[in-house]
């Protein structure tokens, strides 16, 4: 086994960051997953060599993953290598994480996380909160979790190693995807009422829609994902009339 110093292990977390920027349609993220790992292949290889340039070569292969969850897989192989395992026992465990990793972090982030940011962002602004201060908001919110994402992410991986997979299933995870789902169905209750008010920034929100708001966000609380979608239909069409009136006024 190679221990992997802090030196090292600082490293790649901070090449995991910039694991997207070669992505290409031969490879995916396999360029940045090696560029990530480099630190890793030189503690255990040597800085320069034919062992070296072999394990490059390995994991600037196809590769996929969603960036943000890209250092689990990061920590997780570079444990691998570290430990000493066979390259065919690696790039099976790599073939096997590749496609989760690219759903999980999709289902949790694009699906879920940056949603929920933008709609509270957006009730914000539509309550009267200047526009800077939605802004700074938004992305202090969103980069908090998202750097939160990344470091729990990479200690699993370097913890675990190939048991990244085992661990997942018993992490908090499904549920943080229920509550965001949850929470991104609340608050498009919140905005959809407040647009079709045809209220400006500042000004009194009506009665009626503010009973609307808090009916779609009480349904869309107690029921997420299942009336998400009838709600939203629903809304958009009353924002629709409510767009269509102020026209006509």
């Amino acid at each position: 086994m190679t221990p992997l110093g802090r030196g090292v292990r600082a490293g790649m977390f901070l090449r995991s960051f910039a694991v997207q920027g070669s992505w290409n349609y031969r490879t995916l993220v396999g360029a940045g997953l090696a560029f990530s790992l480099l630190p890793a292949l030189r503690a255990v290889y040597g800085r320069r060599g034919e062992r070296l340039d072999e394990a490059v070569r390995r994991h600037a292969g196809v590769f996929n993953s969603h960036p943000y969850l890209s250092p689990m897989a990061i920590g997780a192989i570079a444990r691998l290598e570290a430990d000493g395992e066979d390259a065919a026992v690696v790039e099976r465990f790599k073939s096997a994480i590749r496609g989760s990793l690219g759903t999980l972090g999709d289902r949790l982030v694009w699906a879920g996380w940056r949603p929920v940011c933008l709609l509270f962002t957006l009730a914000l602004l539509l309550v009267g909160v200047p526009w800077w201060a939605g802004v700074v908001g938004f992305l202090l919110a969103y980069n908090t979790g998202h750097l939160l994402l990344r470091v729990w992410s990479y200690r699993l991986g370097l913890e675990r190693g190939k048991g990244v997979a085992e661990q997942l299933r018993q992490s908090a995870v499904p549920r943080l995807q229920r509550l965001l789902t949850v929470a991104g169905a609340f608050l498009a209750g919140v905005v959809l009422p407040l647009v079709a008010s045809g209220r400006l920034v500042g000004l009194r929100l009506e009665l009626p829609w503010a009973l609307a708001a808090a009916l779609v966000a009480f349904l869309g609380a107690r029921y997420g994902a299942v009336v998400r979608r009838p709600i939203v239909i629903g809304l958009v069409g009353f924002a629709l009339v409510g767009l269509f009136l102020q026209i006509v006024r």
